[in-house]
């Protein structure tokens, strides 16, 4: 049987006009001071408004970190030994880190 595709080019082959010192300078491997002289754009990809105050961010924190520990109780719950003891103290960080957010909003907004 007749093969229909051509093999692929071998990589020291692939472009019969170009260099190996191109080839070499293409690989070059970035600097920390080429990384660091190269402007930061951040991502806007999972980005915040600017406008948006403290307080809500806050609010919209302690929710999530609640969410996440009821996740996390809700599967240790279903584990047993070490896997369960790690969920456990997960959800314990989870529990501090939110007990300081809330902690936070009440000096944001006092109750009086």
């Amino acid at each position: 049987m007749r093969k229909v595709t051509p093999d692929p080019p071998d990589a020291d082959n692939a472009s019969p006009n170009e260099s190996s010192e191109t080839r070499d300078e293409d690989d070059h491997q970035a600097s920390f001071a080429d990384i660091k002289a190269t402007p930061r754009k951040p991502c806007t990809m999972y980005s915040v408004n600017p406008e948006v105050d403290v307080q809500t961010l806050l609010g919209c924190v302690s929710e999530s970190l609640a969410s996440a520990s009821v996740i996390t109780m809700d599967v240790a719950d279903r584990e047993t030994g070490p896997s369960r003891n790690s969920l456990l103290g997960v959800h314990q960080i989870l529990m501090v880190a939110e007990l300081s957010v809330n902690r936070a909003l009440d000096q944001l907004d006092p109750i009086e």
